[in-house]
């Protein structure tokens, strides 16, 4: 009896499988065959999911489709296949698609419950109360923060060039920008140029450093959320998430005590807490900002903005050791500017420089930080012209990776050209064929302080120093399979010198 109760269990197991994954057949969208268990990541382990998702896109871009069908495990996700397709998504249809899908624990773990997972009316509330806090008056105020550090950095750098010169510069640019975002975000000395074993570097680190567990068990909190919410899974490791709190935690009680008031993130974040007004705003009427909350959105500032930030620079500085001309152009570029500004740094020199610009956006599209970007459905959503209805509660996602490296919208695309983001280059492409901080009202809010960053660290750089390839410089760059962002595998050397 026993054995028969097996078999059933089994073929009912089997059954509802097959249909699962018969899915997008029977919906007559064109889709990539799936393997049990993992669907269409099954050498998530060895390839990085940006290269798995450029593999379904490529093989199903040219079905003439708005989106084809692919499987995370056994749950059917609709891959964008078509820019105007990904404009309905993001923009015009947003109302059916205004949440991330990505898992948060608020009640076990709440500094996991930022603007970035947060839903529905908790995002749209949170995300008009930080809206005033990267306005392009607080940003100029935090600029006199971001050119201290990068004196800084530029004084660190001398002292590599000087000892020989081979430098791992992601490293290198992460403790920069771990420095600039610690001390706008939490008003605090990180001192990780000075030492690398920095509290806050090392909490940086193992924010983002992976265990198999750990990849697994966030594969997993975002495929089956409402299971991972009912066995209460954490997916920030609790070292980290307790030194978070406890930071915040004293900055608050150490400002609010001594009546401290700095141009950076938490002055405006505590603020926001107590309800009372920055510049014409009424952030009272929003309600105030929990302890919770605040410590939530200072952990992501942090963790975002030191993590892509340096990525982008390192990938730049990359490509511009690879070609000397560029490099020279970048250099130029920054000379001229400031040679207009009387040979100052200021937030508006900065912005004056156009080409440097160019070099951040195009390795943001070659080298996006995050490769994809997954939206839920929120409710049922007729797709336009496909007869069929995108139901409520699955994925949609938006292949950035692959998208950057379409050849239709970027000819060569391995090829590292600055001029491609040109004004009259930008203008013949369509507005989600760069989308590197995605797109509508959900695009990344911090996205206008690290381009700032960004631009501030790289002038420094070109400024002062010549970048070259190492002996250590590996010429073929591995991604890192079980990266959150777009990681080279074993860092990237350059060797640097003295201008």
């Amino acid at each position: 009896m026993l054995f028969y109760f097996v078999l059933l269990a089994v073929s009912l197991a089997f059954y509802w499988v097959g249909r699962r994954y018969a899915y997008w057949k029977q919906r007559g969208v064109p889709y990539v065959e799936p393997s049990f268990p993992f669907g269409n990541i099954t050498q998530m382990r060895k390839r990085h999911i940006a290269l798995l998702m450029q593999d379904a896109y490529l093989q199903l871009k040219d079905c003439g489709k708005k989106f084809g069908g692919v499987f995370f495990f056994i749950n059917p996700v609709a891959i964008i296949l078509d820019l105007d397709f990904a404009k309905d998504v993001f923009v015009k249809d947003f109302q059916y698609f205004h949440d991330r899908g990505v898992y948060s624990n608020e009640r076990g773990d709440p500094i996991s419950a930022h603007l970035v997972t947060m839903e529905g009316t908790k995002w749209k509330n949170l995300r008009a109360k930080l809206t005033p806090t990267f306005t392009s008056g607080k940003m100029k105020m935090m600029y006199p923060t971001i050119t201290g550090v990068a004196e800084e950095f530029r004084k660190c750098m001398q002292v590599e060039a000087d000892n020989g010169g081979e430098v791992e510069m992601k490293e290198f640019l992460a403790r920069f920008t771990t420095d600039v975002i610690g001390t706008c975000a939490f008003g605090l000395e990180c001192n990780s140029l000075s030492d690398p074993d920095a509290k806050f570097r090392q909490m940086g680190r193992k924010a983002l450093a992976m265990t198999p567990m750990g990849f697994l068990r966030r594969i997993f909190s975002v495929t089956f959320r409402d299971l991972a919410k009912a066995l209460n899974i954490k997916i920030v490791d609790p070292e980290v998430s307790n030194f978070f709190m406890n930071a915040v935690r004293d900055t608050i009680e150490y400002r609010e005590k001594n009546k401290i008031q700095r141009n950076d993130f938490m002055d405006l974040l505590i603020k926001l807490k107590n309800a009372e007004p920055i510049d014409d705003g009424t952030p009272e009427q929003l309600g105030r900002l929990t302890f919770n909350e605040i410590a939530a959105q200072a952990f992501v500032f942090f963790l975002a903005g030191f993590e892509t930030s340096s990525t982008a620079m390192s990938y730049c500085l990359y490509e511009l050791a690879k070609n000397q001309e560029l490099q020279d152009k970048a250099r130029k570029n920054v000379e001229e500017v400031l040679a207009r500004n009387d040979g100052k740094m200021t937030y508006e020199a900065v912005h004056e420089m156009r080409y440097i610009e160019n070099c951040i956006n195009e390795s943001l599209r070659k080298y996006p930080p995050v490769p994809n970007i997954l939206r839920n459905t929120n409710k049922d959503y007729p797709v336009p012209d496909m007869n069929v209805t995108l139901e409520k509660g699955y994925r949609v996602l938006l292949p950035i990776y692959a998208i950057h490296h379409d050849a239709r919208y970027y000819p060569d695309p391995e090829r590292y050209e600055p001029d491609r983001f040109s004004p009259e280059e930008c203008a013949k492409r369509h507005q989600m064929a760069f989308v590197p901080f995605g797109d509508g009202p959900r695009i990344c809010i911090g996205m206008r302080f690290g381009l700032m960053q960004a631009r501030v660290g790289l002038a420094y750089l070109l400024q002062n120093f010549r970048f070259k390839l190492s002996p250590k410089t590996p010429r073929v760059l591995k991604l890192v399979a079980s990266s959150a962002i777009l990681t080279s595998e074993g860092g990237l050397w350059l060797h640097i010198e003295n201008l």
